[in-house]
């Protein structure tokens, strides 16, 4: 290959770089950082295997929705209004609606903590303010108008507050000393204390259960639609209802590419920073067990330094902030996808956000500090048991022919859908190209979703029976 095709990839690529990077902020919200912070405190390096599986299971799972999203034009919502009974897609759309509330909650908490810790604003105040962040999707993310500047623009808005995140952590990083570097890269590799010590199986399967959020899986299967769209509309002139095959064949194997490598470099260095640092500095002391977000700052400032307890609350701001604006973002395809909705966009945003503030309000009213934490960790519980009711129809769609399969007649397309009069009158290039999981990716994505939902099932079980879990 020359360096002219290398350099025409390499741009290639980069023209794909976004949609990864804001799925990328689903698996490194604030609501997860208490379990790594428990795990690397109580077992240093040796659950950071599962994050590492938590990423795999994540990667296949995103690729599903990917592929779907490419393939039918529509993303997983849709999908669920167009196959299932009317009954089921409502009830699957109240459950997703829930998950989105759940999972926005995690992320209100997370910013209004962290501008108390920065800026001594009042919780209330800080919940109050995390509405802002919708006034940034209302600015600069607008897909509908079918503008690629506006889409890019939105994604490196997203991408600047992912990467402070990622720089956050790893400042936090060079604060702290691991004299035995072996021993942190044998935490990658199985370790037998899982089957050991009952607290670091809760922990590992904290990590494994809760790893994929219900809203990424809506995102994953929208965010590569524009790049769709701008090919048909520059080759077409229009849209179709559905993508081309040529579109397809263009954004497909970079949308796995970009979304595998994000996932890799963003979600499990953070998650595995969470852990690292934990480890190093935390371990042995018994109040890291259970911290909350407050008390994880209170101790990295104290056995750490100040400076490393400031950057782990500008790391929840940022984290927080990218992640409301990304669960914000899914509430609205899920309310579209599933109900097609016809209210105007910045409507639909403002009332999922609204929904999710209305509660931390009322919460910290009453309730204070305790009852931010408390809610925190009942989101987590909610999300657990949500998970395997909205995952499942993704794996039925995508290892459905009839669902997966387009036709092919060498670019002659109405661009309806269907091959135009003159294909069908001489029947020259007219072929169906099936794009479904086949048996082995079938069965793959099955056993992973049977894992992470038993994972959870478990999880709850054992919490509702008075065990120390960790969500």
């Amino acid at each position: 290959m020359g360096a002219s095709n290398v350099l025409q990839i390499v741009r290639k690529f980069a023209s794909f770089v976004g949609p990864g990077v804001m799925i990328s902020v689903a698996y490194m919200d604030p609501g997860n950082y208490s379990t790594s912070v428990s795990g690397g405190a109580q077992f240093r390096y040796k659950l950071l295997f599962a994050i590492f599986v938590s990423n795999i299971f994540a990667v296949i799972l995103q690729c599903l929705c990917v592929k779907l999203g490419t393939v039918t034009g529509l993303d997983l919502a849709e999908n669920c209004r167009r196959h299932l009974p009317r009954k089921l897609n409502l009830v699957i759309y109240f459950f997703a609606e829930l998950a989105i509330i759940a999972t926005d909650l995690a992320e209100v908490v997370g910013t209004a903590v962290a501008l108390q810790i920065l800026f001594k604003i009042p919780l209330l105040w800080g919940v109050l303010l995390t509405v802002l962040d919708v006034l940034a999707i209302l600015i600069f993310y607008r897909p509908e108008e079918h503008s690629m500047k506006q889409v890019r623009f939105f994604e490196m808005f997203v991408t600047t507050l992912v990467s402070a995140t990622v720089i956050c952590f790893l400042l936090e990083l060079f604060k702290i000393s691991v004299p035995h570097k072996a021993e942190l890269f044998k935490g990658f590799l199985p370790s037998k204390i899982v089957f050991e010590n009952e607290q670091a199986m809760f922990i590992s399967l904290g990590i494994l259960g809760a790893t994929v959020m219900p809203h990424s899986l809506y995102l994953g299967s929208s965010l590569v639609k524009p790049r769709l769209n701008e090919y048909d509309l520059k080759k077409y002139g229009k849209l179709g209802s559905s993508p081309s095959v040529s579109a397809i064949k263009y954004t497909l194997n970079y949308s796995y590419a970009e979304l595998i490598i994000s996932l890799f470099i963003i979600a499990t260095f953070v998650n595995s920073a969470i852990l690292i640092v934990a480890a190093a500095s935390l371990y042995g002391q018994p109040e890291a067990d259970d911290a909350d977000l407050t008390s994880i700052y209170n101790l990295l400032t104290y056995y750490i330094s100040p400076a490393a307890g400031l950057i782990f609350a500008f790391a929840m701001l940022f984290s927080g902030q990218s992640a409301g604006v990304i669960c914000t973002m899914a509430g609205q395809i899920v309310s579209e996808g599933f109900l097609k909705w016809t209210l105007k966009p910045w409507v639909t945003r403002l009332v999922t956000r609204l929904i999710a503030i209305i509660p931390c309000f009322l919460v910290t009213i009453f309730l204070g500090d305790r009852g931010i934490s408390d809610m925190l960790n009942l989101s987590q519980v909610i999300l657990s048991l949500i998970l395997p009711i909205v995952s499942a129809p993704l794996i039925y769609f995508t290892s459905n022919s009839k669902i997966m399969t387009v036709i092919d007649s060498n670019d002659e397309l109405d661009m309806s859908g269907e091959p135009n009069e003159s294909t069908a009158l001489n029947g020259s290039g007219a072929a169906r190209v099936n794009y479904a999981n086949g048996r082995l990716l079938t069965m793959v994505s099955s056993l992973v979703w049977i894992i992470i939902s038993s994972l959870n099932c478990y999880l709850v079980i054992s919490f509702m029976c008075g065990a120390e879990v960790h969500f």
